[in-house]
């Protein structure tokens, strides 16, 4: 893969700044803003948002992440959208993972031109529902841990696993997405030191800011996995001081009512020691082993021959009922055109804005 911040010396004809970026083998040199009909915001982040369009040659649905540049070069954060670009792109044969199309660029901005999934966000669900039956969170668990497996089969770690980045699609299998926190490079015995997460998931060695391995991905899984079984993830508490405290110290509550399995999966996976911790040593291959996926044929999975437990009855694709609509009323930016005669959702289910961060020497991240 070309790397992905090398800027050309050279003046592109498309490009007044000459700041043309390397999109390496995902660019499409003929594709412009105006292919689209941008119709709604359904995210944002630190460096831009996403939006909802429609290619006007075929009328069909992409989800376009537009990243500004100039932001991205004042908060050093180049390596991280490389990053974010190289997991896209090797992600396109793993069913569990958002897929990237093309991606394109203008003087100030990139576009990354993605599938459009909208199943709504886990944790949309979550918040409407509280938290899943067993084979329900069985279920979720299982593809994400497919995805997570197939990450490290590729040596990246993800690092940034939770309900936000969980997707569905519209008939209900798992989309994980967001890959602007991945590592790559991180072999079977390799680790990595920058500290970065969202801080309900963060595992215990992250926290003690010591070098932490792929492990730190099945940490995740299970504080995902433990908030889908009893509606918060482990350890929680409004005082960061406090649920800190209690991931590095305190033991696990478990409490009664559920089965032998799963609490034998959490206890697993939400190991203190990384070195103890339920995948450090076959990584995948333990999990896919335990006894609470049992029930499930790994083969069927990823095929998605397994109906999923929950159809989001999505109306099409332009249809937003599942999106946050503190996103989908806001105003698609003036720079990109609009199409007045399309109507956002405007549920009244508000998520919890959670964010991520990344921090080293040079960089910062909220997201």
């Amino acid at each position: 893969l070309y790397s992905f911040f090398s800027f050309l010396q050279q003046r592109s004809p498309a490009s007044t700044s000459g700041d043309e970026v390397n999109l390496g083998p995902s660019a499409n040199p003929h594709a412009r803003p105006t292919d689209f009909d941008f119709l709604a915001v359904i995210g944002k982040g630190t460096f831009g948002k996403v939006l909802l369009a429609k290619l006007k040659a075929d009328n069909k649905f992409y989800a376009i992440k537009v990243l500004q540049k100039k932001v991205i070069l004042k908060k050093k954060e180049q390596k991280n959208i490389m990053a974010e670009r190289n997991v896209l792109l090797k992600s396109l044969t793993h069913p569990f993972l958002v897929g990237l199309h093309y991606s394109f660029q203008t003087p100030e901005k990139l576009y990354f031109v993605l599938d459009y999934v909208n199943g709504g966000e886990l944790f949309f669900h979550l918040q409407r529902e509280r938290c899943f039956s067993e084979p329900r969170a069985r279920f979720y668990a299982a593809e994400v841990a497919s995805a997570i497996g197939y990450l490290h089969s590729l040596n990246i770690v993800y690092r940034d696993l939770k309900p936000e980045n969980i997707l569905l699609d519209a008939q209900g299998h798992v989309v994980l997405t967001d890959f602007g926190l991945c590592k790559e490079g991180i072999e079977a015995e390799s680790t990595t030191s920058t500290f970065c997460g969202t801080p309900e998931y963060l595992a215990p060695e992250v926290l003690r800011k010591q070098p932490y391995d792929r492990t730190v991905d099945w940490w995740c899984l299970g504080a995902v996995l433990y908030e889908m079984i009893y509606s918060l993830p482990p350890f929680y508490s409004r005082d960061i001081s406090e649920m800190y405290d209690g991931i590095l110290h305190k033991p696990l509550p478990l409490r009664p009512g559920k089965s032998e399995a799963v609490c034998s999966l959490l206890v697993g996976l939400l190991q203190k020691d990384q070195n103890r911790r339920l995948g450090a040593i076959a990584d995948f291959l333990e999990i896919k082993n335990h006894v609470f996926f049992s029930p499930i044929n790994w083969d069927d999975l990823y095929h998605k021959r397994i109906t999923p437990p929950y159809n989001p009855n999505v109306k099409g694709p332009a249809d937003t009922q599942h999106i946050d609509p503190e996103f989908t009323r806001e105003m698609v930016p003036s720079s990109v055109s609009r199409t007045p005669e399309f109507n956002a959702s405007t549920s009244s289910n508000n998520a919890f804005n959670g964010f991520s961060f990344v921090s080293n020497e040079d960089s910062f991240l909220t997201s």
